[in-house]
């Protein structure tokens, strides 16, 4: 049973976590920051962000903090919070690609592209692609890229990225889960052919009672909970990402979960599901993010 307390020490490392205002993005800053981590908080809200930091000095942790406003529905925003980043240090360990949207109504990014799609993968997509040199200048550094048990029943649908067709809000929700998922995993084989030394890892957190739930009613909330079982508490929900994050044999390419069948409980490797690994919609599915960020990586 691996918890926070078995996280080694993060003394000098660079982290940054995105979505750190909130849920498990904040328990994640939080452990890491008690770690000794330097943990910059990328979030879209400076107030959320001000207000994050003040809580997390107040727990006086063993690390440092630091803000960076982030909008990962505006690939603009992305760029500029990547090269304020660049301006400012020298060295990332890790970057946890955590923030997400689930459930919204029928928007769309700066863009133009359906919002939960846009916000979950394409801005992290962009975003590691703006860092990815530093990264790997940066000895043992990692990617930690956030899914959820809501890939599995994921389709990519590429003629209906912007909503041109239809829009279902899980539908939409799955699919951008499952492109976080593809994204990691080809990640991993484009860094292996290469020869780079950092390391692409999912993770999932399970069932979680965060405000990621705000965009549904509570009776969808409570048949979920009929399916499923009870709601962790968000601190157990970021142990899997914690786990890709800090772990000396957390292995690249792989998805880390809660091992009670992915829904609750303490961090464990997961069998993916054949759309997880399925390599041409993987490769097809960078490519086109490449389209439309502009960033090709790694080169």
């Amino acid at each position: 049973m691996w918890t926070q307390k078995d996280i080694p020490d993060q003394k000098g490392k660079t982290i940054i976590v995105t979505g750190a205002n909130a849920g498990i993005g904040y328990e994640t800053a939080l452990a890491l920051y008690k770690a000794g981590a330097h943990v910059v908080l990328a979030c879209r809200s400076e107030q959320k962000a001000e207000e994050t930091r003040n809580k997390l000095l107040a727990l006086e942790g063993k690390g440092s903090l630091e803000i960076g406003m982030l909008d990962l529905s505006d690939l603009i925003s992305v760029r500029q919070f990547a090269d304020a980043f660049l301006n400012a240090h020298t060295q990332l360990h890790v970057l946890i690609n955590n923030a997400g949207v689930m459930m919204t109504r029928e928007e769309k990014t700066a863009q133009g592209y359906e919002l939960q799609f846009g916000v979950n993968f394409l801005g992290h997509f962009a975003l590691t692609g703006c860092l990815y040199a530093l990264l790997n200048a940066t000895p043992g550094s990692r990617v930690v890229t956030l899914s959820s048990m809501g890939y599995l029943r994921g389709v990519i649908d590429f003629d209906n990225l912007r909503s041109e067709k239809s829009f279902d809000a899980m539908r939409e929700y799955a699919q951008s889960k499952l492109a976080d998922i593809l994204f990691s995993i080809e990640l991993h084989r484009r860094i292996t052919a290469k020869g780079d030394p950092v390391l692409s890892i999912a993770a999932q957190p399970g069932a979680n009672k965060t405000e990621l739930t705000r965009h549904m009613a509570d009776e969808e909330i409570a048949t979920g909970i009929a399916r499923i079982g009870p709601l962790m508490d968000a601190w157990q929900g970021a142990l899997p990402s914690l786990y890709a994050a800090t772990h000396p044999q957390a292995t690249g390419g792989n998805l880390y979960e809660p091992d009670e069948g992915g829904y609750r409980g303490y961090p464990t490797l997961a069998t993916l599901k054949e759309n997880a690994t399925d390599e041409a919609t993987a490769k097809k599915l960078w490519d086109l993010a490449e389209e439309i960020t502009g960033i090709r990586y790694p080169v």
